[in-house]
């Protein structure tokens, strides 16, 4: 009889991500136990602290994770399109697009940040910077070719990234749009508030 395959190290992480996110999404950061995460992820309590150090740092990893992709999303929409408006337009569907597909981790993400420690929550909003400096170097490029007008470009910016995260606030896969069909609205709406 052969024995039964043992499951790999990234196996048991992956499975511990997703049922702490399946947790935080149920009970709120501080009303899951790592009980509950094991538990969701069919493993021992002293499972979890073979792969994590705590609950927080999943919460960490979580968190990092989901913003690593979404800045590697706004830089590779910029870096696909030429001239700012193009930019932008692809960057907003694709920033907007993200959240609606993965509005579950992105509203664990916003709404439970005040739940890391200082150095993670410092990393996080490290990461926000850079994706936020992304869209505000579009929106004043655009300002300076005079193909976009706003008096305010950081503030602009700031909007367009704030209605983009909102939408994992509010989206469900029930909500009568789809992804693409929040996305093309949200990038209208987007191009006017920035003078396209």
């Amino acid at each position: 009889m052969a024995a039964a395959r043992q499951p790999s190290t990234t196996d048991a992480r992956e499975r511990l991500l997703e049922a702490a996110v399946a947790s935080f999404a149920a009970r709120g950061f501080h009303g899951t136990t790592t009980r509950d995460i094991a538990a969701g992820a069919g493993m021992s309590p002293a499972a979890l602290y073979v792969h994590h150090r705590s609950k927080e740092e999943l919460l960490h990893q979580i968190a990092r994770e989901g913003h690593l992709r979404t800045l590697a999303l706004v830089e590779a929409a910029v870096a696909d399109e030429t001239g700012p408006v193009g930019q932008l337009t692809r960057l907003v569907e694709e920033f907007v697009r993200h959240h609606a597909l993965t509005h579950t981790t992105a509203r664990i993400i916003n709404y439970e940040m005040a739940a890391l420690s200082p150095e993670h929550l410092d990393e996080i909003m490290d990461l926000r910077r850079r994706i936020d400096a992304v869209v505000r170097d579009v929106i004043e490029r655009g300002v300076a070719a005079g193909v976009l007008a706003t008096p305010d470009p950081a503030m602009t910016a700031t909007a367009l990234l704030s209605l983009g995260i909102d939408v994992a606030r509010w989206y469900r896969d029930d909500a009568g749009w789809t992804p693409e069909q929040v996305a093309a609205h949200y990038r209208d709406l987007a191009l006017r508030m920035a003078g396209a």
